[in-house]
């Protein structure tokens, strides 16, 4: 042949040029039982199978299927196109989810840039692609923080809603997209302080509690106007939802969780440390129980976790140190999981 070695001579070069046979086009598929010239082949896309339709001879198998991919599922009769492509998003309803992405490379002759102009012309509207620019944003950032994916939609439908109410219009997009996401979390019973959302979207505090606020009002999602609806309190912003977290960070046992938590609820009850935020209450509370269940913690690890300062700790620790007796249940003395003997006395 031409191509066994790199350099062929001239003369077989010009015997390799011309072909001493060609292939059969006349070739046909008969059964060979039947021996029919007109056979009828029946193809079986179910099975993959090359069938005669005369005495159901397997004439072949694994034969692959050309048809169409648009297959349907429901009762209604037909193709259904919308199997075709990636899952629908409901959030993109009346939008393009099909996006087009043109290369540069094209050898130098100018094709590239001419088509990527024509396919600026045709691309979605502005508000579109701040909308696209939004839910990216929001998908990567709930992935940052762990959260799944209930959580990610629903702050894609509050940024979707503020979006066409024009709610936040001026403010920063990364304000919005952390406000939303923010009123998110406690839609899903998995709150998250405003330090939590801050460190991670490095949107300042006054910025996020304003369009906090704004979102709020708007929609009706402050935590009083849900306990009228319902008629139940709020659990979403009591200090005692952040324990759980607090806890596995500070790797303390399960009981600590559950006296910790009566602890703040019997102190709501007696108004003990009203005012003070939930971040500082669940970590005052977390030091109080530790130290009289005999466990202690170092407040400086305390403090790193729940994100406020030593001296904030303390002072809702005194708090509750003065009302101990209100706060201390007499069982957990009787039955040895508490002694108040062991709580560090603190000064008037």
């Amino acid at each position: 042949m031409a191509f066994s070695q790199p350099f062929p001579l001239a003369a077989q070069a010009q015997k390799a040029q011309q072909p001493t046979y060609g292939p059969d086009l006349a070739v046909r598929l008969i059964c060979p039982d039947c021996r029919d010239p007109n056979p009828n082949i029946v193809e079986e896309y179910g099975s993959g199978d090359l069938v005669c339709g005369g005495c159901g001879l397997v004439l072949g198998d694994r034969i692959v299927d050309t048809r169409s991919e648009w297959r349907t599922f429901a009762n209604d009769e037909g193709d259904d196109p919308s199997r075709v492509g990636a899952a629908l998003d409901p959030l993109m309803e009346g939008m393009d989810q099909l996006d087009t992405v043109i290369s540069f490379r094209d050898g130098g002759t100018g094709v590239a840039r001419e088509l990527q102009r024509a396919a600026s012309r045709s691309q979605n509207s502005r508000s579109e692609r701040n909308l696209l620019t939004a839910f990216r944003d929001i998908g990567s950032w709930c992935d940052q923080f762990s959260l799944p994916k209930t959580i990610s939609d629903i702050a894609k439908q509050l940024y979707k809603r503020s979006d066409e109410e024009k709610l936040l219009r001026g403010k920063p997009l990364e304000a919005v997209i952390a406000a939303c996401i923010f009123i998110a979390c406690r839609q899903a019973h998995v709150p998250r302080t405003f330090r939590e959302i801050c460190n991670l979207t490095h949107v300042s505090k006054k910025t996020l509690g304003q369009c906090y606020k704004a979102l709020e009002q708007a929609f009706n999602l402050s935590p009083g106007a849900t306990a009228q609806q319902h008629n139940v309190s709020s659990p979403t912003t009591g200090p005692e939802n952040l324990l759980v977290r607090y806890c596995n960070h500070l790797d303390l046992p399960a009981n600590v969780q559950s006296v910790c938590s009566d602890i703040i609820i019997a102190a709501r009850e007696h108004g003990i440390a009203d005012g003070r935020s939930p971040v500082s209450i669940a970590g005052g509370a977390i030091y109080f129980t530790c130290l009289l269940l005999g466990i202690p913690k170092p407040i400086r690890e305390i403090s790193a976790v729940a994100g406020v300062s030593e001296g904030t700790i303390k002072l809702v620790y005194r708090l509750y140190y003065m009302e101990r007796t209100k706060l201390v249940k007499e069982e957990w003395m009787k039955d040895g999981r508490a002694d108040m003997s062991k709580l560090l006395p603190v000064d008037k």
